[in-house]
């Protein structure tokens, strides 16, 4: 049995992240695995402010949730995040959320491909939703999300669902005329099948 921790970064509340992220832990959890869900919708995580205090050994100076999340990032197996894409990319929540990874970083004396630093190393895995559905829709995001988690802090990518063509962005959610729910739930029981 894995723990998995999903980060949902934006969309509305019974939107089409909310139910992609629903399916895929229906999914896992049927597997047996732990899944929670923290939403930073409700959740307030502020982005880095580069003041470098934990690189100092001091905790971060930031007076939000992250503090919080922080263990439960280091009991987790994998985390998921999951995203509406906002103008091309993933979300201004989802972003402030990966920055503040920098104080969660330790000093790294023989570094690969010349970082300084190291991460405490997980699976992640990626979830995104969009209107649109042309064939660059998430290239800016899935770029950022293997720069990130798995070119530069060396986490293991489970994979990606990239839900396009999920209906209009100012009506209902349209994610349900997909076949992206399927294969969220199919992601979520498959994510540890090897």
């Amino acid at each position: 049995m894995k723990q998995i921790l999903i980060i949902q970064g934006g969309g509305r509340s019974m939107g089409n992240t909310a139910q992609l992220i629903n399916c895929f832990q229906k999914g896992a959890q049927e597997k047996g695995h732990c899944v929670e869900t923290i939403s930073l919708l409700k959740t307030e995580v502020k982005g880095c402010l580069g003041c470098n205090a934990c690189r100092y050994g001091k905790p971060c100076v930031q007076k939000d949730s992250f503090h919080e999340i922080i263990p439960r990032i280091q009991g987790a197996d994998c985390i998921v995040l999951a995203s509406p894409l906002y103008f091309w990319t993933i979300s201004s929540k989802l972003k402030a959320f990966i920055e503040r990874f920098y104080c969660l970083a330790e000093e790294d004396e023989n570094p690969p491909l010349g970082r300084y630093e190291k991460y405490p190393v997980k699976d992640c895995a990626l979830l995104m939703t969009s209107a649109d559905n042309y064939f660059w829709t998430f290239e800016q995001a899935v770029s950022y999300y293997q720069f990130t988690f798995v070119n530069y802090m060396g986490f293991h990518d489970k994979g990606m669902l990239l839900a396009g063509g999920c209906g209009d962005t100012n009506g209902r959610p349209g994610i349900d005329k997909t076949e992206h729910l399927k294969k969220a739930y199919k992601f979520g029981r498959q994510l540890y099948s090897d």
